[in-house]
């Protein structure tokens, strides 16, 4: 089996794949917070523990893929892959082979999880189209009818904003970000909550608004990460959702470079 690892910011994302029928199968998936402090022994109790919940054990794992924006975390399990499932992990990384051409001016710049959610949204749904992955940071990604990266652009992620507003605003206290039942709120929480997610939707819709202008065309946009289906609710562009893409993306970019990657290391 194929153990995807997504290391974010504020989560990771893991995803368990059986790859001996015809068609590669996600058996399970978890969302776990990101400790950057946390040992290798805390990461493996953990992983295990999950993988026994779902009746599954460590040694079925043959594959590892990771990628990361963290580098503190990296050295850390890549020390749990090979003390808990004896398996050498993959990451994404300067020379893996993407199969996508790289249409910026540094394309080790990329972030793994952007370079993850490119091939997965071409490969399922094909150009041109938009990736926006809310995350802690959201990103927006641009690839092109013959399946070539041509950029995109980061903002700040809606939980970053909030955050970033109430600790600078002594008198406003921390609200629940969601969906207000009126833009015009009748009070500070429902304020709050009609500037943060209409203030939002407001910001990627323009952003994306301004890309369809550049290209001069309005391409499919793909939304995926934790906030996907709050924001898309709203948004007039997003009207795919795919909670999966980047484990998806891992997948693909495994079976691209699996014959050049050892499977594993000695038990």
């Amino acid at each position: 089996m194929l153990l995807a690892l997504d290391v974010g910011n504020t989560n990771t994302v893991l995803g368990l794949y059986r790859l001996d029928g015809e068609k590669p199968e996600l058996a399970a998936h978890w969302r776990v917070t990101t400790h950057r402090t946390q040992t290798v022994d805390e990461y493996g109790v953990l992983f295990v523990n999950l993988f026994e919940m779902h009746g599954m054990s460590s040694k079925q794992v043959t594959h590892i893929m990771i990628s990361s924006v963290v580098p503190p975390v990296e050295s850390t399990l890549r020390q749990v892959c090979e003390a808990y499932f004896h398996v050498e992990p993959m990451f994404v990384e300067p020379g893996i082979k993407t199969g996508m051409p790289m249409l910026i001016d540094n394309p080790t710049e990329l972030g793994a999880d952007r370079i993850a959610d490119c091939i997965a949204a071409y490969e399922r749904y094909g150009g041109p189209c938009i990736v926006v992955d809310f995350g802690t940071a959201t990103k927006f990604e641009v690839i092109s009818a013959r399946g070539e990266y041509l950029g995109g652009a980061i903002a700040p992620g809606l939980g970053l904003s909030a955050d970033a507003l109430f600790s600078r605003a002594a008198r406003l206290s921390r609200v629940d970000i969601k969906r207000p039942a009126k833009v015009i709120g009748t009070n500070t929480v429902t304020h709050l909550q009609s500037g943060l997610y209409y203030g939002y939707i407001g910001l990627v819709d323009g952003i994306l608004e301004r890309i369809f202008a550049e290209l001069g065309t309005q391409p499919q946009v793909i939304a995926t990460g934790g906030l996907a289906r709050m924001i898309a609710a709203d948004s007039r562009y997003i009207k795919t959702i795919d909670d999966l893409l980047t484990l998806e993306g891992l997948r693909i970019l495994f079976e691209r470079n699996r014959t050049a990657h050892p499977r594993s290391r000695a038990h």
